[in-house]
Order: C-alpha cells, then structure tokens, then sequence
C-alpha cells in the first residue's frame, strides 16, 4: 500500500469526520445558515491566501519543469476564478469588504498558516503532505455530493472541487507524494505522516468553528 492510502487507512476516524461534517452536509443539502457560511467564507478567503503563498514557494521547490507547470496551473486558479468566487460570494452573502478585508483570522486560520510555514522549511514531500490532504478532502466531499443542487454560492463552491481539472490535480498530489516520499527514511515519513494529520486535524477544527447548528 502507498504511503497515502496507509495514513488515511490508519487515521479513517479523523478523515472521516473531515469529509463528512455537518458544515459540508448541511452545505450540500442547503440547509447551512447564513451566520455559518459567512464566518466560513470570510476564514477559509484568509486560508486561501496563505495557500496561495505556500503554493508560490512551492514551485519553487518542484524537482522538474513538468511539475512547475502543474503548480503554476493550480494557482492561476486560486488567484483566477477561486479569488473572484469569494468576491462574488461575499456580495451575494451580505459581507462587506471592510468585514471580510479586516475581520480577525481564527485560532484555527493561524495554526493552518503556522503549519504552512513549518512545511515550507522543508522539503517538497514535505509540503506535498499538507497540500495533499486538505485539497483530497475537498475532493471527497463535493464528489460525495456532486448532484446535489443548493443554491447558487453553495453549488459554486461544490463544483470548483469536483471537477475534472480539480480531481486530476488531486490525483497528481497524491502520485507526487507518494513517489517523493518512497527514497524518504522511516523518520522522515513519520514526520510527513505527522503533517498529513495535523492538516486533517485542523479541517475537522477549522469546520467546528465555522459550523452553527441551526
């Protein structure tokens, strides 16, 4: 088994909670409130732009053009139509740009940007084993919920994550990861095991803090 598919294996409890919360199911039933999805949307346009940082450095870090060019791709789309969503989403969701510009980021964000910045010192398996996760999670959720049909800004969102495009990105994380991490020592993918969890860790938490149970 890939290293991949056995940390997910040995962690089914937390990914499970991950990619199946009550904040994505309600999202996809449209059943969420409107106080959840803008404490969510205002938290995860702060998560996005650290994602977007992390992703900078990253290719930076790609061992051959091949995967530069994928990298580039991904974050032509965080700054294109994933950027514009969350302007668009804010408007149709009544936030206003000084609430959304200026809003304090949640303990939960910080530690998202603190975990960023501790990968990025090191290597690129490294930092493969927390991009991985958190955009698989977002994978399994909205393919789990492709036919649902909610309202406009939630729909948006669910099919941003399950596209084509999107899934054979996922797709090429999970193949990086795991051929990176095969030359790695035990330790080392200890440590990347370490980050795989703590990134699901903080989806389950960064859900949890944006989730009012109507």
């Amino acid at each position: 088994m890939n290293l991949s598919d056995a940390i997910v294996n040995d962690l089914m409890d937390q990914w499970n909670a991950a990619t199946t919360h009550a904040f994505t199911e309600d999202l996809c039933s449209d059943v969420l409130n409107d106080v959840s999805w803008q404490k969510y949307l205002i938290q995860d346009y702060a998560f996005v732009g650290a994602l977007t940082e992390l992703v900078k450095m990253m290719i930076d870090k790609c061992p051959g053009q091949h995967q530069r060019n994928i990298f580039e791709g991904f974050l032509d789309v965080l700054t294109g139509a994933e950027d514009q969503f969350f302007i668009d989403a804010f408007k149709k969701a009544n936030v206003p740009k000084g609430q959304w510009s200026s809003e304090q980021e949640s303990d939960v964000t910080i530690k998202f940007k603190e975990l960023f910045d501790r990968v990025n010192e090191g290597s690129y398996a490294d930092v493969l084993s927390v991009l991985l996760p958190v955009e698989w999670i977002y994978l399994t959720w909205a393919t789990n919920h492709k036919n649902c049909k909610p309202r406009d800004s939630y729909n948006e969102w669910i099919l941003l994550h399950n596209n084509e495009e999107f899934t054979k990105f996922v797709m090429f994380l999970k193949s990086e990861f795991d051929d990176a991490s095969q030359g790695y020592s035990e330790e080392d993918r200890d440590r990347m095991t370490g980050y795989f969890y703590t990134a699901c860790e903080l989806e389950v938490l960064f859900f949890d803090h944006c989730y009012i149970k109507a």
